[in-house]
């Protein structure tokens, strides 16, 4: 089992969705060696690896939330494999769909469908309830399936965690949200009134690779585990609060693909609070306080968190092929 794509850059988000890829493969398909084939290596590997494959092998290309013309190089790079490898078993891992509706989004959303479309072997999934409804739109004929991020295949509590203080994680880039003067007066008046704060990102300035990315992996998730509350309008910043069983209110980014998963997949998890400040434009610092002091009193060693049913359709699924 061969993945595609997989990131090299400090993303620890895409870094957890290599990690978690490899991970549900090993446990799944043991019978099965595991191949990864970053996305740097692609171009120069592919025609070797094209021509030892056999009609067993399955072909996996990295999950995420770049279907789409905001990071095009990713989305060029998926239709490369798709069309080298078309007569192979082909498996795209859990991905949000976010072309825009400029003229540019347009176009390439018709170039990906014409070469979707020609490969008759491909499996998508979608990892929340809209993108399943824009792919099945727009890919007519083509096997779609839903499933949450592959993340959340993973368990990473600990027992018996000492918390502490508050983590906050918000991004500053293209998928923002956030104005930024509540942010910055939502960060001092939480500085205010706690002590302990801690300030990260699920971006690191640094090359991670598989070497090296389940250590940075898990001293980002030791930030989790040990602090009280999260906040965060990262999509990663949400769900590695759910496998580490930390509290956690999530804002929206620029997209659906945050709200979307909320409500698809952890909108019943009480730990887990979802801010949109579409819906709530009068949204103050005062009403978020009120959350985290609520949120403090839920008690970790009541979390359970197990997502191995909604797994189970694409497990099958790659099941029959091999």
């Amino acid at each position: 089992m061969i993945v595609f794509q997989t990131p090299t850059h400090g993303n620890l988000g895409d870094q957890a969705i290599a990690y978690a890829q490899k991970e549900y493969i090993k446990m799944h398909f043991r019978n099965y060696k595991y191949i990864e084939i970053p996305y740097r290596d692609v171009l120069k590997s592919i025609r070797s690896i094209k021509n030892i494959l056999g009609s067993e092998d399955v072909i996996f290309i990295h999950g995420g939330g770049n279907m789409g013309d905001l990071y095009f190089w990713e989305e060029s790079m998926r239709r490369y494999i798709i069309k080298k490898l078309k007569n192979h078993f082909i498996i795209s891992f859990p991905q949000t769909f976010s072309y825009s509706s400029s003229i540019i989004g347009k176009i390439e959303l018709r170039k990906s469908c014409n070469i979707y479309s020609k490969c008759k072997n491909l499996l998508l999934v979608a990892r929340e309830t809209e993108s399943y409804r824009l792919m099945k739109q727009h890919f007519v004929g083509a096997k779609i399936v839903i499933t949450p991020d592959i993340v959340l295949s993973l368990n990473k509590k600990k027992e018996d965690r000492k918390r502490s203080g508050l983590l906050l994680c918000f991004r500053n880039d293209e998928e923002q949200f956030i104005d930024d003067d509540f942010k910055k007066n939502l960060i001092k008046f939480i500085k205010s009134k706690y002590k302990k704060i801690q300030v990260s990102d699920t971006v690191i300035n640094k090359e991670v690779n598989s070497q090296n990315r389940s250590r940075e992996l898990n001293i980002l998730w030791e930030k989790f585990r040990n602090s009280e509350v999260v906040l965060t309008d990262r999509l990663h910043g949400m769900i590695f609060s759910v496998i580490t069983c930390t509290p956690c209110i999530v804002f929206n980014n620029y997209n659906h693909k945050i709200k979307s998963t909320y409500q698809d997949w952890l909108k019943d998890i009480p730990f887990i609070r979802f801010v949109d400040l579409n819906e709530y434009e009068n949204t103050n610092t005062n009403e978020v306080f009120n959350l985290i002091a609520e949120l403090k009193h839920i008690k970790q060693n009541e979390c359970t968190i197990n997502f191995n049913k909604e797994f189970e359709t694409l497990t099958q699924y790659i099941r029959k092929l091999v």
